[in-house]
């Protein structure tokens, strides 16, 4: 079995903005989840706020849950600068919160890494490159948009690590349905792509075009199965779909055993 996380967007975005994380904490621990995904999109500044995420980060460990820190802000501002001060925020917040993970968007990567200083960034911030460290893990996400959704950036970045002599700088985050809408290929992304994947995002995609929507995977969901399979086994897995709010607590139990056992 593996580690399964629940994102607190599962619960519902209107559901943790108005009772705020911690209340979802004991639902999450219930199901079965071994790690609880934090959304900064989720929270004001006040829950954003050190002392906040200190006390959120107990709340969640008295469950016995792990922490992921997840910010919306990139890791390459737009024209490919690498966004030292999001970089050293995010990990700040993850510090607070006592996250293994803390998870960016990749953002505008162009093909340079600028791997010594995302390095010594790294570093003085606090965060764990490679096996070194005891603080959070760094890992970029693909995204929904054409910018820090393509295959080529992901690739280009790893490739620009090890040539920069950082290999195992930083992980990624494999989100399956994400490649979706930028019309990238999951699988062959999921082949190009699973030696550097450290956690996993796992929903189903339904519509088309700009319509498209996160949901929950069949049980005999093909491409979901058929990623796991190319990813590593031994990585945590997120479940990023929302739970059906007419049987929550049956539908969150249900996913974490499936997701765990896929």
């Amino acid at each position: 079995m593996a580690e399964v996380a629940i994102v607190a967007s599962a619960f519902g975005a209107q559901s943790i903005r108005r009772d705020g994380h911690a209340a979802w904490s004991g639902p999450a621990r219930r199901a079965g989840a071994q790690a609880f995904e934090v959304r900064r999109e989720l929270m004001d500044d006040a829950a954003a706020a050190p002392e906040a995420l200190c006390a959120l980060g107990t709340a969640l460990a008295r469950e016995g849950l792990w922490r992921v820190w997840s910010t919306p802000d990139a890791l390459y501002a737009s024209d490919g600068a690498l966004n030292e001060a999001a970089l050293r925020a995010a990990v700040a917040a993850g510090i607070a919160l006592g996250a293994r993970f803390v998870k960016l968007q990749l953002g505008g990567f162009s093909g340079d890494a600028q791997a010594a200083r995302l390095v010594e960034t790294l570093a003085s911030s606090g965060a764990r490159t490679g096996d070194a460290g005891e603080g959070p893990r760094v890992v970029v996400e693909n995204s929904q948009l054409e910018q820090g959704g393509r295959l080529a950036q992901f690739t280009g970045l790893f490739n620009a690590l090890r040539n920069g002599g950082a290999a195992g700088a930083i992980g990624m985050t494999f989100d399956i349905g994400n490649w979706q809408w930028p019309g990238e290929p999951p699988l062959l992304a999921a082949a190009a792509l699973a030696p550097h994947v450290e956690y996993i995002h796992c929903k189903a995609v339904a519509g088309e075009g700009a319509r498209r929507f996160a949901a929950a995977p069949r049980d005999d969901d093909r491409l979901c199965r058929a990623a796991l399979a190319l990813l590593p086994t031994h990585v945590p897995r997120g479940i990023e779909f929302p739970f059906d709010p007419a049987r929550l607590a049956g539908d969150a139990a249900h996913y974490v055993q499936w997701l765990g056992a896929a």
